[in-house]
């Protein structure tokens, strides 16, 4: 990049680290359209097993139908786990050395791992290949924090909705991609075309992506701006309650997840057809966010984050509580489309405040933070789901889960005052 005289007076001594945005005022939305490319299809390829995991399993010599229903959802949740393990190391590595080899590292590792996966011979095989899918990859993990950073503050709401738009339709668009391609390819060469997919996010990455990173601005040198307002600096229990959030987010939406197709099938939907309404019920959450994610950080932009965060935050606890009373699995599916909907404005919302609470040497790792919450409520819901129907019964699920978003809501009321607290004593 040709560096003018403004970005030169930005690197200098009196100027660290203030605008890694400005320097990519011209790449951003280049970057943004193949982070969410890229998030789409490694996310596809993650998502498409679901359909065909337990078979995938049994093929790989498990027989009884217990162990292919455990075994089935310790590789599916191995993925998550490993994200949420190295998401802050990615993000702190790329605060040193660069938002864009995160990404090749992350598309790279992916495709050479979900191809190893249609070759595996056992299934601690495939666990073990799971795992390491989500060690070495978190390619929209790495986007958040690219997109995070480059945006400028003033749209970074709107930017990060379109990110979590490309990876929700990833997620709703997988299963069904799952349920077609095995009967054309088989499933070992399903994965072969996942690992493919990924291959072109990779390329795309690496010959489109543009990034003007100065190691200057790392983290052995603290920005003189942030230092002398002392805004964000060591604001620790905002950052704490952002991240608390940001994992209830995840756990509200999966803590039904295990159990839906038992409740499902308590509406009276037959048994032959179970599992495709099943499914479709699964889909609507994400198919309201991809609808109103831009939308919503856009809005945040506005109205200010905090504000989409509470509101999100009452209105999905609300929409929780009716999903108790429902009679018919389609009025299931529309409650959580709207559910999907309000949920859809928390995320992009969060990460942007998560962006603003900490120097800017250090957003790269504090998002990586922020990502690894997430994964851990992806990982935890559907265990506290399953728990609370096994002990309290479905209908808890739903009530417990509504009471903790509104009480999020009131942690988040919280965490704004304070914030406020802090820098106006900062101006004082």
């Amino acid at each position: 990049m040709n560096a003018g005289p403004q970005a030169a007076a930005s690197r200098s001594p009196e100027n660290p680290g203030l605008d890694y945005a400005a320097r990519h005022a011209q790449y951003w939305r280049r970057n943004l359209t193949v982070c969410v490319f890229g998030s789409f299809t490694t996310l596809v390829s993650l998502s498409m097993l679901l359909p065909f995991l337990p078979i995938y399993v049994q093929q790989l010599g498990v027989q009884s139908q217990a162990a292919v229903i455990q075994w089935s959802g310790i590789a599916f949740g191995a993925t998550f786990l490993g994200t949420a393990i190295t998401a802050p190391v990615w993000g702190r590595l790329a605060d040193r050395f660069g938002r864009k080899p995160m990404l090749v590292r992350a598309a790279v590792g992916m495709a050479v791992v979900m191809s190893l996966i249609g070759v595996a011979h056992n299934v601690h095989q495939l666990v073990a290949l799971r795992l390491l899918a989500g060690l070495v990859g978190g390619y929209s993990s790495a986007s958040t924090v690219m997109v995070g950073t480059q945006a400028p503050k003033e749209r970074a709401g709107w930017a990060l909705g379109v990110l979590s738009t490309g990876a929700l339709a990833g997620n709703l668009i997988g299963p069904l991609v799952g349920g077609f391609l095995p009967g054309w390819l088989g499933i070992r060469g399903t994965f072969f075309a996942g690992g493919a997919m990924i291959a072109v996010a990779a390329l795309l990455t690496i010959f489109v992506v543009k990034e003007d990173f100065d190691r200057a601005t790392g983290p052995r040198r603290r920005p003189v701006a942030h230092a002398a307002t002392g805004a964000h600096h060591n604001n620790y229990p905002v950052i704490a309650a952002l991240l608390l959030t940001a994992m209830m987010v995840l756990l509200a939406n999966m803590s039904i997840e295990p159990v839906i197709t038992v409740y499902v099938g308590g509406l009276g939907v037959q048994s032959a057809h179970l599992a495709r309404v099943g499914g479709v019920v699964m889909a609507c959450s994400a198919l309201g966010s991809t609808l109103t994610a831009a939308r919503l950080g856009a809005l945040a932009d506005r109205i200010g984050s905090w504000n989409v965060i509470v509101a999100c935050l009452l209105l999905t606890g609300l929409v929780m509580v009716p999903q108790a009373f429902v009679h018919a699995w389609w009025q299931l599916a529309g409650l959580r489309a709207i559910m999907g909907m309000t949920l859809a404005g928390l995320l992009p919302s969060i990460a942007k405040l998560a962006r603003q609470a900490v120097e800017e040497h250090k957003t790269g790792q504090m998002l990586g933070y922020l990502q690894s919450a997430q994964f851990s409520g992806q990982v935890v819901g559907p265990i506290i789901g399953g728990v609370i129907a096994v002990h309290l019964g479905l209908h808890s699920v739903f009530f417990i889960t509504g009471s903790l978003l509104v009480a999020c809501a009131g942690l988040a009321q919280w965490a704004r005052r304070r914030q406020d607290v802090a820098v106006t004593r900062s101006l004082s």
